[in-house]
């Protein structure tokens, strides 16, 4: 699993004009699946994103997490991330999970991090045209890649 992390002031997924979801302060979480992944994948990458200490603390440092800041979480499953764009212009996307494994992990990844948050997380619409909206916070960008741990 790939996963690209905002720290925002506000996110939202829109979908033929109408918002879908939509958030304050907290994370907007872009979200690619492959056919490898699993569920020790899951786990591993709901764990480090609740965990992870990218909001300050009174003194101005990154000491908080998102379960000690109380924010929200959007999720949006985003194919693109496995683009591979070494040979030629046109990127390709076949490192992309296929809908069948992957639209079962992208809903068990939203529930693991719902659990792990303590409530429930936003998400967008698995394979639908969004529109994505955010004021990213910082800006604070992160990319996490649950085969490169180390």
């Amino acid at each position: 699993m790939r996963a690209v992390l905002q720290r925002v002031s506000e996110a939202s997924v829109t979908i033929d004009g109408a918002v879908k979801s939509q958030i304050g302060a907290g994370l907007l979480v872009l979200l690619g699946c492959e056919n490898a992944d699993t569920d020790e994948d899951i786990a591993w990458l709901s764990k480090k994103i609740v965990n992870l200490r990218i909001f300050d603390d009174e003194a101005g440092v990154k000491n908080r997490s998102i379960l000690d800041n109380g924010g929200d979480i959007l999720v949006v499953s985003q194919f693109t991330l496995w683009a591979s764009y070494k040979k030629g212009n046109r990127p390709s996307y076949l490192r992309a999970g296929s809908h069948e494994i992957t639209i079962p992990l992208y809903n068990t990844f939203c529930r693991q991090l719902s659990a792990d948050l303590g409530r429930t997380v936003q998400t967008g619409e698995f394979g639908a045209d969004m529109k994505v909206g955010l004021v990213n916070d910082g800006p604070v960008t992160i990319c996490i890649d649950t085969k490169n741990k180390e």
